[in-house]
């Protein structure tokens, strides 16, 4: 945080004429320029919220943002892979072990902007540099509030470090024992009533291979990265307590996966402009343009040929909120309006094993949502109670979908009817300071989230199964509680237990039709309950953090999926758990060792081809050198276990082996 003080003058004649005028200097008046935004309501708490800090974020051994999120009890991606050897659309990611199809259910947003891809509704992780952030938040359950017909499961929120935080030069270069290389920088000046930020990540490297020895063949190569990002912010003091943020963001990532020529790449452009005011009435007012691509070429798992080129997917995102909030009395009120538009278009180009062509396929729509939300908090002596309403107006609009073959014969040209309706949210909650270091809260609320245009026009291939893509999908819903308490034990040691129960309805997963097709459909429900901890003790220089969540989730179906009811929801895990033992002698010299646990999932919809277990070892030290230049060296999965994060029918990828790195990092 930074502050700027301004005098003020007045000038006052005192007595009569023959007294001379005098200046007299007004109190100081701080301008505070923090880069962020309005500070948490007061009823933050009441639902399970979860804060990363910056000593956590930047302290990961992989230094991605994924493995960051893995220390949150609930937080999943789709799949076990990391930025680096997963398809770009299969990096989605949920809350509590609701399930998934690699789109998200989880709202992420970045200065307060919804970062999923507009077509895909994926992360751009690559994108994402724990270093260039000052906080995490996490809420688990789905609500009101802005944005949230997207936060079906929750929200995870970054926040952007300041010029304080960054220091005028900051960055990092690393390497490891592939050759690999990981490459920053930061330049945070202070600028006018404000500063600064200007960053650039460039990471790249050969790969691992992702298939087990006893699989490869000549076509098998590793799983080579090449990504860039860069990012710069402009904060400035536009007037007393008002705040103008600009942000821009640009990336390109591009990876290898399992076979030559198996090629994927997005890449994206983001501009956004916000104001944040901080006086009586409170404004967070916010408009921001996403322009996003996606390639992705699929080889043959026999003939090892191009059979699919996914060679164009652009779309586009754009929006914005406006939110004012106002203390009155004991309450605070929030009041808004969002609006997110969506819209994309796909071409691929298919190919027979000689390499000819087999036609090629185009499809594309649009969708949009218009919310107005309103929460109130209100605070009663040692209780808070709060609720909030939202209501958004949503479309599917501009769908099509044409198949055209070989010899140019159209096969399919279809245009789908628009869709539109009115979806109503809430959420309500209440904390109880039981007693001094023990609070008690309880909460429950409805979210929804519409399908988003890849689930509805395009289907993909994962030799040797295609899944179909299906226009006439319905909107998810969730209703769900919770309860929990935060006890602060003693001033080093803290625990927060939470218990959930959360129902999805009409949830969108990838059904099985037969031995190699499937098709997205609507399961009438999917009900996950459970619990989580969270813990932290800290003694000296040491410290330990832990968290653990336990689910039991399973599918309630029928008709045409009856087989399914009673079964997990693929990809998820019973029990995932992590904990970090740190140690901390200076303020500069820092070690970690994390462990994480992840329990067996299923690939698919069947409760077949098992991801057995995983358990990590992770390595984080950070030595000094000479002032803010510093010794970095990280190691991933020590232990070297093997990670399955694809099995068709015995058909395995495996997760990221024994990796050591090691570089300086100057002044983060």
């Amino acid at each position: 945080m930074m502050s700027r003080d301004l005098a003020g003058t007045a000038a006052f004649a005192l007595g009569t004429a023959a007294c001379a005028p005098a200046l007299a200097q007004a109190d100081p008046v701080p301008i505070i320029v923090t880069g962020a935004g309005l500070p948490d309501s007061p009823a933050t708490p009441a639902y399970g919220t979860v804060t990363l800090e910056r000593e956590e974020i930047t302290r990961s051994a992989s230094g991605r943002l994924e493995d960051v999120l893995a220390n949150v009890a609930g937080f999943q991606q789709f799949r076990r892979s990391d930025s680096r050897s997963s398809n770009p659309s299969a990096q989605g990611i949920t809350l509590r072990a609701l399930g998934g199809n690699a789109s998200s259910r989880a709202q992420l947003l970045l200065d307060g902007v919804p970062m999923a891809d507009p077509f895909f509704g994926y992360i751009p992780f690559s994108a994402l540099v724990p270093e260039r952030l000052a906080r995490v938040q996490v809420t688990r359950g789905g609500g009101a509030g802005p944005f949230g017909a997207g936060a079906l499961a929750g929200t995870v929120e970054l926040e952007s470090a300041g010029a304080e935080t960054l220091g005028l030069f900051s960055g990092e270069a690393l390497i490891d024992q592939r050759g690999e290389t990981a490459l920053s920088a930061t330049l945070a000046p202070e600028i006018g009533d404000g500063f600064a930020v200007v960053s650039g990540r460039w990471d790249r490297g050969q790969g691992f291979f992702t298939t087990p020895a006893g699989q490869r063949v000549p076509a098998t190569v590793r799983a080579g990265y090449d990504s860039w990002s860069a990012s710069g912010r402009l904060v400035q003091q536009v007037a007393p307590e008002l705040e103008l943020q600009a942000r821009g963001l640009a990336f390109d990532d591009r990876r290898t996966l399992r076979f030559r020529g198996a090629d994927s790449s997005s890449n994206g452009q983001d501009l956004s402009l916000r104001l944040v005011g901080r006086g009586a009435w409170q404004v967070d007012a916010l408009a921001y343009v996403q322009w996003r691509n996606f390639t992705n070429r699929v080889i043959s798992a026999t003939s090892y040929a191009l059979t699919l080129d996914q060679r164009d997917t652009p779309s586009t995102g754009i929006g914005g909120k406006v939110e004012v909030r106002r203390a009155i009395g004991s309450q605070t009120v929030r009041l808004g309006v969002d609006y997110r538009r969506t819209e994309g278009d796909l071409v691929e180009d298919r190919y027979l094993a000689s390499g000819a062509g087999n036609g090629s396929r185009f499809a594309g729509g649009a969708n949009t949502v218009l919310g107005l939300f309103a929460e109130d908090d209100a605070q009663l002596g040692p209780l808070m109670l709060t609720g909030g309403i939202r209501a958004d107006r949503w479309t599917i609009r501009e769908g099509y979908q044409r198949n055209v073959g070989p010899t140019g014969m159209v096969l399919l040209n279809e245009d789908y009817a628009d869709r539109r309706g009115w979806a109503v949210n809430w959420r309500a909650g209440a904390t109880y300071d039981a007693t001094p270091g023990v609070q008690l809260r309880i909460a429950g609320y409805s979210g929804f989230r519409l399908p988003n245009l890849n689930e509805l026009y395009r289907p993909f291939v994962v030799f040797p199964s295609t899944t179909l893509a299906n226009p006439q999908l319905r909107n998810e819903r969730l209703t769900g509680m919770e309860g929990g308490v935060d006890w602060q034990v003693t001033p080093a040691a803290r625990l927060a237990v939470t218990v959930f129960d959360n129902r999805l309805e009409n949830a969108i997963a990838n059904v099985t039709l037969d031995a190699t097709t499937r098709q997205r459909q609507n399961l009438p429900a999917i009900r996950a309950y459970g619990v989580e901890l969270a813990g932290e003790v800290t003694h000296g220089a040491w410290s330990l953090q832990g968290s653990l969540a336990l689910t039991d989730a399973e599918v309630e179906a029928g008709g045409q999926a009856a087989e399914l009811d009673g079964f997990r929801p693929a990809q998820t895990p019973a029990i995932a758990s992590s904990a970090t033992l740190g140690w901390q002698p200076a303020e500069a010299t820092r070690l970690a060792l994390t462990l994480r646990h992840v329990g067996r999932q299923f690939e698919g919809d069947q409760e077949d081809d098992a991801l057995m277990p995983a358990t990590t070892l992770d390595l984080f030290g950070e030595v000094p050198l000479h002032r803010r230049l510093s010794l970095v060296a990280r190691v991933e999965n020590l232990l070297d276990e093997s990670i399955v994060t694809r099995n068709s029918s015995g058909s395995i990828d495996l997760g990221a082996p024994f990796t050591a790195w090691i570089g300086f990092r100057y002044g983060l």
